[in-house]
């Protein structure tokens, strides 16, 4: 069997293709399918299989699409509930992709639903372990709570996480290879490895979830210091189990207009230009969700600020530019969301004010700080003692919590997040100055 990675840097997530014998399976599926579909020209397959390890938070899945466009069969477990066509596929069964004998286990934890799935072509065995088992670490617990009793919820899957790797990897080989579905940077989990895969036997002398322990020792682990859940992680959940539109058709719908200078000033505009255009001028009721490049976490900082089903506008650097932000947007299932994509006129009249960093280091008392790093990075320390701490999902909501006596000056770990919560300030309070820290903020650490 041959198999191919594929990682979406942006959300670290990794998507595979397993060829044998002129057959292809895809596991995980990105949003637009048109990668898997060239390597499987490349190599003369036919896409026959979509697997699903289970319905993802972080992004949208093409796994319709594949189905419509390729005729491939799409298997997930039956404890999913979807009800678009699809060959339920559990614990015990198994398929064949050319000569590799495809099996599912049934590995709940992440969600009750995950399921691993093992493939086997003669002494080769590899594991495809969606968001159970990452390389370092394990999924975490805590994305499929609902209304009611949430922390006997996330409790619940943290002991099926438990019984999962005490019991479901148990005969398996050391030299099989384990390939995630995510990576570091990755909200589904903490503390992951940057490695993209591993082995079995390496994880189980590494990985601290395959350490001799209780279970009370086991769900206490993996329920401290989880990372915040994005406001778009159960809306993704629902698209996924429904299944999503065709990322092409649903691109292309989106409006375009150029060299705006007005849009209705009571949708929200998301500015994805670099925040020093941004500064230079914007329009009213902006964010500056920054998407400069691949390191821009500009997906899930757009799907943590902006909430799902949230009208707003998208503004681009330039023409060129506009595919890609097409593309990175519908990664998440926003772009039904989205009144029309832009370009701006040189005529927007909106600035943001002018940063003195020298006057702010000699009078540090006459300003009114927020740091809107996550809460994790604040329990560790604090950059300025006197800095009011609301974390920057949370931001648009709890900004009236802040003293409105002093200008704002707004500072995260490294400078990209506090452009996108200055100018949540601008908007909250129009008549005070808002300054960005920007990445100033490393002056100041130790």
């Amino acid at each position: 069997m041959k198999i191919k990675q594929f990682k979406d840097e942006p959300l670290a997530h990794y998507s595979y293709a397993l060829i044998s014998n002129g057959e292809m399976a895809v596991i995980d599926p990105a949003r637009n399918p048109k990668q898997y579909y060239k390597f499987a020209e490349e190599h003369q397959a036919k896409i026959i299989a979509v697997f699903e390890t289970h319905p993802h938070a972080d992004f949208v899945s093409s796994h319709l699409q594949i189905q419509e466009e390729t005729g491939a069969t799409i298997y997930i477990s039956k404890k999913v509930g979807v009800s678009y066509p699809h060959t339920s596929f559990d614990e015990g069964q198994n398929l064949k992709i050319g000569n590799t004998l495809i099996t599912a286990l049934h590995t709940p934890g992440h969600s009750p639903d995950s399921l691993t799935f093992v493939a086997k072509e003669g002494e080769k065995t590899v594991l495809f372990t969606g968001d159970t088992l990452f390389i370092g670490n394990v999924g975490r617990p805590d994305l499929r709570e609902k209304a009611g009793n949430m922390k006997a919820k996330r409790v619940e899957l943290a002991k099926q996480m438990y019984q999962t790797m005490q019991t479901k990897f148990t005969d398996l080989p050391d030299d099989a290879i384990v390939y995630p579905a995510h990576g570091a940077g990755s909200l589904c989990g903490k503390n992951m490895s940057d490695a993209a895969s591993s082995t079995l036997g390496n994880e189980r002398q590494g990985n601290w979830a395959f350490k001799d322990q209780t279970e009370a020792e086991f769900v206490e682990e993996i329920l401290k210091d989880q990372p915040f859940i994005p406001s778009y992680f159960g809306f993704n959940v629902e698209i996924n189990r429904n299944g999503a539109l065709n990322v092409q058709k649903a691109k292309y719908e989106v409006p375009l207009h150029l060299h705006v200078d007005k849009l209705e000033e009571q949708v929200l505009v998301v500015d994805s230009r670099d925040e020093k255009a941004y500064k230079k001028g914007h329009l009213p009721n902006s964010i500056n969700i920054m998407a400069r490049d691949k390191s821009d976490k500009y997906e899930t900082w757009l799907g943590a600020i902006v909430k799902p089903e949230e009208e707003f506008y998208l503004v681009a650097e330039s023409v060129e530019e506009i595919d890609e932000l097409l593309e990175r947007t519908a990664k998440i299932g926003y772009e039904k969301q989205m009144k029309g994509i832009v370009t701006l006129s040189v005529k927007v009249s909106g600035k943001s004010a002018d940063f003195d960093l020298a006057e702010f280091k000699a009078n540090k008392a006459n300003y009114t700080i927020v740091d809107i790093r996550n809460n994790s990075e604040v329990e560790e320390g604090k950059i300025f003692d006197s800095a009011k701490a609301i974390p920057l999902n949370e931001l648009r909501e709890r900004a009236e919590e802040l003293p409105k006596d002093k200008p704002f000056v707004v500072h995260c770990a490294g400078g990209y997040r506090s452009a996108a919560g200055s100018s949540i300030l601008e908007n909250k309070f129009q008549n005070q100055k808002v300054y960005d820290l920007s990445d100033a903020i490393k002056e100041f650490k130790e």
